[in-house]
């Protein structure tokens, strides 16, 4: 495993770590068993930052990482987030009553005193415009509540708006194959004001993982399923957007790219690491396996210019129009 700075928080954080939203629901069921021996191995293997929130499994998967941390010696920062439970989900629920509420939520489940980091939960852009709503979380952070905080955007623009307050340590983020966009508008910014990048959905909902075909079927709790068109929530977050077909099309062209012995999932991850803007890649695991051949995914070479440019190719020639003006 490879580690990198993490914003200005002096953290070292390795450069693969584990998304826990697959283990605590709305990708099919994950055993208990399962999900807390994908929790070791990855710790196993090096990581040592998880990413988890209060509405995965409406606290299933924090009240995971805390069972297996009480189990375990090494340093492993947790990144949770707040405000998606909302009903609805609108700006005016950002207020001090919920979050205060949603953060002491969450130190019950983690089982912690302190929150290594909470990040607003991709709230609607109009929360990115009210500085009050900052104002609450420099106060959990004085009460001792929270160590620190960040964002966990939709689009692009978010990220950039996010990072005009002075503590905001972080920005969550969609970016892979088949999400370009915030290295051209984002990267350099968040280099410059020292804030880290965490990328989510990097194998753009298993579409990347090279393993899905037009046959495959996902169970009627798996958001790959009822949100395929965006009817529960932001259609960019299944499949990072992508029509699932073109996608499909796009997958075959990379194969070619994808070098003897590795995957296609571990190239997907590695070309994220080509960015030296990004602090990790936050891939999803529900099962040991998972969570290993994740992991190794650091350990693999710096891919080289001409394989950066052929992936450039295929992201300009088949998904750029789907995706690129959206977020």
């Amino acid at each position: 495993m490879q580690y990198r700075n993490f914003g200005r928080t002096g953290w070292k954080v390795s450069e693969i770590s584990f998304g826990a939203w697959g283990i605590g629901g709305s990708w099919g069921h994950v055993s208990e068993e399962d999900a807390l021996a994908a929790l070791h191995a990855a710790i196993d293997n090096g990581v040592n930052f998880i990413d988890t929130a209060d509405v995965y499994g409406d606290g299933r998967s924090e009240r995971f990482i805390a069972q297996v941390l009480k189990e375990r010696s090494e340093q492993v920062y947790v990144v949770t987030k707040a405000g998606r439970r909302l009903d609805p989900h609108v700006a005016e629920g950002y207020n001090r009553k919920n979050l205060t509420a949603f953060v002491e939520r969450s130190l019950k489940n983690l089982e912690v005193e302190t929150l290594d980091l909470v990040q607003l939960h991709c709230p609607p852009t109009e929360v990115y415009y009210r500085p009050e709503v900052f104002g609450i979380l420099d106060d959990l952070a004085q009460a001792g509540k929270i160590k620190y905080y960040g964002v966990s955007v939709e689009k692009a623009e978010e990220a950039i708006k996010a990072t005009e307050y002075p503590n905001v340590q972080s920005v969550q983020i969609i970016f892979n194959i088949f999400r370009q966009r915030p290295a051209e508008l984002f990267f350099d910014l968040a280099k410059q004001r020292q804030v880290g990048i965490l990328t989510r959905v990097p194998l753009a909902s298993g579409l990347l993982s090279g393993k899905m075909t037009r046959q495959t079927t996902f169970p009627k709790d798996d958001h790959r399923n009822f949100n395929r068109y965006g009817q529960s929530f932001d259609v960019g977050e299944t499949f990072a957007g992508v029509d699932y077909d073109t996608g499909l099309d796009a997958v075959e062209e990379l194969r070619a790219l994808v070098p003897t012995g590795v995957t296609m999932a571990q190239f997907a991850l590695r070309w994220i690491l080509m960015f030296d803007a990004v602090s990790c890649a936050i891939p999803g695991a529900k099962n040991p396996a998972q969570a290993i051949a994740n992991a190794q995914a650091a350990d693999l070479p710096p891919l080289s210019d001409e394989v950066m440019a052929k992936v450039k190719a295929i992201y300009d020639d088949k998904i750029r129009g789907l995706v690129h003006h959206r977020w």
